[in-house]
């Protein structure tokens, strides 16, 4: 399963980058507005950290599918092809996916709330689609079920390459409920992504292990000092 960040500040995704293994990092134009720089600034310096293997995601912001298709191209001619495209699923939005799957460009559908807009998506090409678990969850469903009810749909009607980029999370449960099921992918915030090894239990485990071993060796010590 692939982790990615969903986050358009370099510094937290130079962090998380140092410290976890995350695969990419995710975008949309709610998130470019909180970075407070021009869009492609802030997304050449990602693309900068993550390099051209790291998976991008940039959405359309057009309204209309000419517009959403225009967007596209200009996304991909100055981020690279390896750029994913993020395509709202909605009826002008599969329009423009079509089109843009038969032109060989990478796409993901989102703004997900129901399993029939993930199953279209994938109908139409998209490599992967973006259930918001969360806000799903706000409307009074439950998120995880409908990721993974579109998970399914996916799997068994055979669209091998398509699969879940679940977006939208408040806390690592939500994450982990996704990872047991196998989806392919999620994208995460770096509170969250913290969050995931956030406790302190394994605090008090480490400190005890290190004073069992200084009172040991001596204060300060590690293995590299014993011989």
């Amino acid at each position: 399963m692939k982790l990615c960040i969903d986050d358009a500040n370099v510094e937290a995704i130079k962090r998380i980058y140092e410290f976890y293994p995350v695969d990419g990092v995710s975008t949309n134009p709610s998130i470019l507005a909180k970075s407070g720089k021009e869009p492609f600034e802030v997304l050449k310096e990602i693309r900068a950290i993550i390099g051209e293997e790291g998976e991008l995601f940039v959405q359309a912001v057009a309204k209309d599918a000419a517009g959403m298709v225009k967007d596209a191209h200009h996304i991909v001619d100055v981020l690279g092809k390896t750029t994913i495209v993020k395509i709202p699923c909605t009826p002008e939005g599969f329009k423009a996916m079509k089109q843009l799957h038969a032109e060989g460009i990478r796409l993901l559908g989102t703004a997900i709330y129901t399993p029939m807009q993930g199953f279209l998506a994938a109908k139409c090409g998209c490599e992967y689609v973006a259930p918001y678990v969360n806000r799903i969850d706000n409307m009074g469903f439950d998120g995880v079920q409908v990721s993974k009810d579109i998970h399914d749909a996916i799997v068994k009607s055979g669209y091998d390459h398509c699969g879940l980029l679940a977006a939208s999370f408040k806390n690592s449960q939500q994450v982990l409920e996704l990872v047991k099921y196998g989806v392919k992918a999620v994208t995460v915030a770096p509170d969250v992504i913290d969050g995931f090894v956030k406790n302190t239990a394994i605090d008090a485990a480490i400190d005890a292990f290190t004073s069992d071993f200084e009172n040991l060796v001596g204060a300060g010590k590690t293995m590299s000092d014993c011989k």
